[in-house]
Formats: C-alpha cells, sequence, structure tokens
C-alpha cells in the first residue's frame, strides 16, 4: 500500500547536510545561513524603526513645552544640578512635632508605670531573685542566751518554714486552724514556676519604663536645642542618659 511505499522511499532519502564554510575561510568563523541572516535582518528593521519613530517624536515637539526639570534644575559649570529644595516645615512646626512624640512616648510609659505598680501589688516581691535579703536582728538579754538562742523555737515555727520571709504561720495556727493552700509538690512546683514567670515580666518591664524614660530625655533635649539661645555641651549623650548643655541666662520679656 502507500504507507510502506512512502516509509521505503523515506528510508531510502538521504538527510540534507547545509554546506559548511570553506577550509580557506575558516578564520571569519561559521558560514552564515538563511536562517542567521533572517533573524540579522529582523533585529535590524526593528532598530531601524524604533529610531524613525524617536525622530519623528523629536521633530514634532513642541518647543513651548514645559517640564519641572526646567525650574527645578540649574547649570553649573555646564552640568545640570538639581536646585536643593527648601524645608518643608517651619521651626515652630518641628517644635510640635517634638511635643507630639514626647506625648506619645511618655503616655507609653506611664501605661509601663502601671502595669508595673499592679504586678508589684500582686507579688509583694515575695522572694524575688537579685533582691536584697532583709535582716532580722533578735537581741537577747545574756551571753548565755546567745549560746542557747534557737531560731526555730523563738519563731515558734516548724522547720521547713524557717528560710520564708512571707506566709510563716505559727505551731499555734498550724494546730488550731486550717490553712487552705497548696500542698501536693506538684502543685506548689507549679506555682512557683508561675510566680517566677511574672517576676521576669516585672523585670522586662521595668527596664522597658527606664528606656522610654530616656527616649523622653534624648527628645525632650533636641527640642531644646531648636532655640537660639547660645549654649555649651557639658555632657555627651550616652545610651543611658542624654547629653547635657548648659543655657546662657536669657531674660524673658
Amino acid at each position: 500500500d502507500m504507507s510502506s511505499f512512502r516509509k521505503a522511499l523515506k528510508s531510502k532519502q538521504r538527510d540534507h547536510k547545509e554546506r559548511s564554510q570553506p577550509g580557506f575561510r575558516k578564520n571569519l568563523g561559521l558560514l552564515e545561513k538563511k536562517k542567521d541572516y533572517k533573524l540579522r535582518a529582523d533585529d535590524y528593521h526593528r532598530k531601524q524603526k524604533t529610531l524613525n519613530a524617536l525622530r519623528k517624536k523629536a521633530m514634532d515637539k513642541n518647543p513651548d513645552e514645559f517640564h519641572f526639570k526646567m525650574i527645578h534644575s540649574q547649570l553649573k559649570d555646564g552640568v545640570h544640578v538639581a536646585k536643593q529644595k527648601e524645608e518643608e516645615m517651619t521651626e515652630e512646626q518641628k517644635k510640635i512635632m517634638r511635643t507630639q512624640d514626647i506625648r506619645y512616648v511618655e503616655m507609653k510609659r506611664v501605661a509601663e508605670a502601671k502595669k508595673i505598680e499592679r504586678l508589684k501589688s500582686e507579688l509583694h516581691l515575695l522572694d524575688a531573685d537579685g533582691k536584697q535579703k532583709n535582716k532580722h536582728t533578735f537581741f537577747v538579754d545574756t551571753k548565755k542566751e546567745v549560746e542557747e538562742f534557737d531560731l526555730i523555737t523563738h519563731l515558734n515555727t516548724v522547720p521547713e518554714l524557717v528560710d520564708r520571709a512571707y506566709n510563716r504561720p505559727t505551731l499555734d495556727t498550724l494546730v488550731n486552724k486550717s490553712i487552705l493552700g497548696a500542698v501536693e509538690p506538684k502543685t506548689v512546683q507549679k506555682l512557683a514556676k508561675q510566680r517566677k514567670l511574672q517576676y521576669d515580666e516585672l523585670s522586662q518591664r521595668i527596664d522597658r519604663e527606664k528606656k522610654m524614660f530616656i527616649i523622653s530625655q534624648k527628645i525632650q533635649t533636641r527640642k531644646d536645642l531648636q532655640d537660639k539661645n547660645k549654649k555649651v555641651k557639658v555632657q555627651k549623650e550616652t545610651t543611658t542618659a542624654p547629653a547635657v548643655y548648659k543655657f546662657e541666662a536669657k531674660r524673658r520679656r
């Protein structure tokens, strides 16, 4: 049939091979084929169309056309240089902005201070790490009482509660009254962990409140520097304190 005839005919046909560069022209590189020439020609014509369009646009341009670069630049030594922009805010506006910044920082600092007071009232700073230990001095009359002094007997409590600075009931209280609270070791450990987390939060809030106070002082110092009074720097600005200036005394009218 025809299909088998076509297959047989195709198998006998030789593959077409394009002519390569002659030997004496090897130094010129590969021989350019028609597809290569077509790509190069299309690229050339595309560039020519772009140049003609730009040339026509330049010829049709209105000579009285306005552009903002005409007033926003000036010539210096034959070079166009952009003019410096004028100040967008007056000194009075800058002072108001500084005041707004101070008010915002102070508002956040006061909020932190209130949270700190609330945490302190809840925790009472009991058993806090890093807290200076209080001293409890007992007075006796004779040296013999000093030698025979027993802290457990004197405080009238059990040995397990001697080291506590808070919630230390006496033996009479333990015998006569029922004390409500956590008794199981797991519960006590869980409460101690929660109390430690609260102390960590309190410490972080105290540090944040101090940083906000420093920021507020630095903003106020920058605001004061905008006044035109003569001033001398007394102390440089640090990470923990603002710069200190000594201003010339000026009589207010």
